[in-house]
């Protein structure tokens, strides 16, 4: 390959072209490296693929919280069900936690959160009824099934909310 430039280069000698000024020394084994300009195209490649993941990695995130709360919801939900079977077939009458031993584990915890009391999720129980809702991430107005407190016709549907299946 080396000889086939320099065959090129003789050639174009013989023709009474020069290389250009600086580019004239470039296959010269003490002038191998690469320029400042292609150095800050490959840098700023980088960037941009940096910035597209990072945001990827974030909606991902947002996207695994919020599977994380409906699949909570859904074991209180479960939770709630074999209670009515085991109680009478009622319902806790104002502390839906009351259902707690039906669960596998402790009351669900927010995924976003550390605190045990979660403050993105709301629950109402009545004898007879309940509804559990949990606050949904994100910027779309249909991230959830429902407004707050069970409103399935509310516009922003920014919750995920499950209900008695009685």
């Amino acid at each position: 390959m080396i000889k086939i430039k320099q065959m090129m280069l003789i050639g174009v000698r013989s023709l009474g072209f020069a290389p250009p000024a600086g580019r004239a020394g470039r296959d010269d084994e003490e002038n191998k490296g690469f320029t400042l300009l292609e150095l800050l195209i490959v840098i700023g490649i980088i960037g941009v693929l940096t910035a597209l993941a990072t945001v990827a990695y974030a909606t991902t995130q947002v996207g695994g919280r919020n599977a994380r709360r409906k699949q909570d919801l859904v074991a209180i939900q479960n939770a709630l069900e074999q209670y009515y079977a085991e109680n009478n077939f009622n319902y806790p009458d104002s502390v839906c936690a009351d259902a707690v031993t039906y669960l596998k584990s402790s009351w669900p915890i927010d995924p976003s959160s550390t605190v045990s009391t979660p403050k993105n999720y709301s629950a109402t129980c009545a004898t007879n009824s309940y509804c559990v809702c949990g606050e949904m991430e994100g910027t779309a107005t249909t991230r959830g099934n429902s407004g707050l407190a069970c409103d399935w016709s509310a516009a922003d549907k920014a919750y995920y909310c499950v209900g008695n299946l009685q």
